[in-house]
């Protein structure tokens, strides 16, 4: 299906499922079938909801790099549950979904049952030089998409690791659906989006309070990764931290039994709103 946000931008949603609302929220340049894998079993005792942000996927792709602000995917986020009667929800963000997600509960903790922080910061990401994203961002607007693509790929990528490269090997079509995504995404999204990356505030003290139960999941091999996934685990007060064996960026794809199962036995804790 499709809804329509406040200004206009249509985002692709699936649904499947009944129960709790469980919102999982894709990363930069991702799709909202990079939980796919799981959607089916999560959907035996959650009302799962997946969607494209805007400039992924099948979602509108707005033309002006003013239209991707976090902000305004923090209300896209929140407005997909509100046009499916979720008045509360378990969230799920993953990278980038993942720094839209805490502000929400941060913002809105009366809406979030839990959340789960997958591969993911509190704020900036460490070592990433705010200048070069901010390059970066600039050279897409002013080259499109073709060339930012030839711009990245003689670029080293710090996200990339052994679990990463095993997969591309070993998973038959993965190549080709990483392929898929990015053909997908709009060089103007990927503009906003970096630049957002680049210059996002640093919440970790405001994630001291939250009330709700809290899951911290990162790839063991996701190692720029690590030290804010445990920095988070750490500051919030009963918050729990599952390290994927073998996984890297995407442990949902790179070791998805353990992944899962960890997911479950989190939710599975987590009080149903009466």
């Amino acid at each position: 299906m499709f809804i329509t946000m406040d200004d206009g931008v249509e985002l692709a949603v699936e649904v499947a499922g009944d129960g709790p609302g469980l919102l999982l929220v894709h990363g930069f340049t991702g799709a909202k079938e990079d939980f796919s894998d799981h959607v089916e079993a999560l959907a035996d005792d959650h009302t799962v909801v997946v969607f494209d942000h805007r400039g992924h996927g099948a979602s509108g792709k707005p033309d002006d790099v003013g239209a991707y602000t976090f902000a305004r995917m923090r209300a896209d986020t929140v407005g997909v549950a509100d046009a499916l009667g979720l008045e509360q929800f378990r969230l799920l963000g993953h990278s980038m979904g993942g720094m839209i997600s805490r502000r929400i509960a941060i913002d809105h903790p009366d809406r979030v049952e839990a959340l789960v922080m997958m591969d993911t910061t509190p704020g900036p990401i460490p070592g990433f030089d705010p200048s070069l994203l901010d390059t970066a961002a600039q050279f897409a607007l002013d080259n499109g998409k073709d060339a930012l693509k030839e711009l990245l790929d003689s670029a080293a990528d710090p996200l990339t690791n052994p679990a990463h490269e095993r997969l591309l090997r070993e998973r038959p079509g993965y190549q080709e659906f990483s392929d898929r995504k990015w053909a997908d995404v709009s060089h103007v999204m990927w503009a906003g989006c970096a630049r957002q990356i680049a210059h996002q505030d640093d919440d970790l003290d405001a994630m001291r309070a939250l009330p709700m139960p809290v899951l911290v999941i990162v790839g063991e091999l996701d190692t720029p990764l690590l030290a804010p996934s445990r920095a988070m685990a750490d500051a919030i007060p009963g918050a729990t931290l599952a390290v994927i064996a073998d996984g890297g960026h995407s442990p949902q794809f790179e070791n998805g039994p353990e992944w899962r199962s960890a997911l479950v036995e989190f939710l599975a804790t987590v009080p149903a709103v009466a």
